[in-house]
Formats: C-alpha cells, structure tokens, sequence
C-alpha cells in the first residue's frame, strides 16, 4: 500500500489554508507596495516574500512536490521566527507591520504555527 499524497486529506487542508494566506499577502503586499512603498520598504518586501514562499508551499503541496514543499517550510520558520524576534526586539527597523511582525501575531499567530503543522504533515511518515 503507497503512501497518500501529501496534499490529500488532511493536506487539503494545509493546501487551502496557505492558498488562502498566499491570496492575503499577496494582495495586502501588492497594495502596499503599489501605494505606500516608501513609508516601509523592508516591511512591505518581506511581506511579498512571504507570500512568495507562501505561493511556492500551496504549489508544491498540490504537485507533490514533498522537497520543495519541506524546503519552503524550513523558509516560512526561519523567516517567522527571524522576523519575529527581530520585530520585537528593534520595532523602529519595521514601522509598519509584515505578515511575519510578532511571530504572526497579526495574523492570529498562524505564520508561527502553519509551519510546524506543514512539516509535522511532510515529516509524518519519512
């Protein structure tokens, strides 16, 4: 018996969920830096690099693509908890807030978790 896809079953779920905050860092990205882009440049460049590998993570999970997939999470951790720590510990170098800010805390604290539960889900049955 082969193993499920990593995007079916309960993978749907991680694939509809990083659809969906692909869709909502990127537009909240491309508004941003379309009208306010000298106000935060680093904030808003970081917030479209998250929707990048948000992106890259909903394409891999679809195809099956478990490396990529694994590599992109490794991405999004490092990047929340960097971004995170450094937004907390130096507020004036992010005057405005990324999609990573205080760990996700924006965002409900889902950038810090999604992560975890993605590799959880690709490490499963390595």
């Amino acid at each position: 018996m082969s193993e499920p896809a990593i995007g079916a079953g309960p993978g749907r779920a991680l694939v509809a969920v990083y659809g969906v905050f692909a869709l909502a860092a990127g537009s909240r990205a491309a508004v941003q830096i379309a009208t306010k882009f000298g106000e935060a440049p680093l904030a808003y460049s970081l917030s479209a690099f998250a929707a990048a590998v948000y992106i890259v993570l909903t394409v891999a999970l679809v195809r099956g693509n478990r490396t990529l997939a694994l590599a992109a999470c490794g991405v999004e951790l490092a990047g929340v908890l960097i971004i995170g720590t450094l937004s907390m510990v130096d507020s004036e170098a992010f005057p405005r807030a990324t999609v990573w800010s205080g760990y996700g805390s924006g965002y409900l604290f889902i950038p810090l978790v999604l992560p975890l539960l993605g590799l959880y889900w690709l490490l499963r049955r390595r």
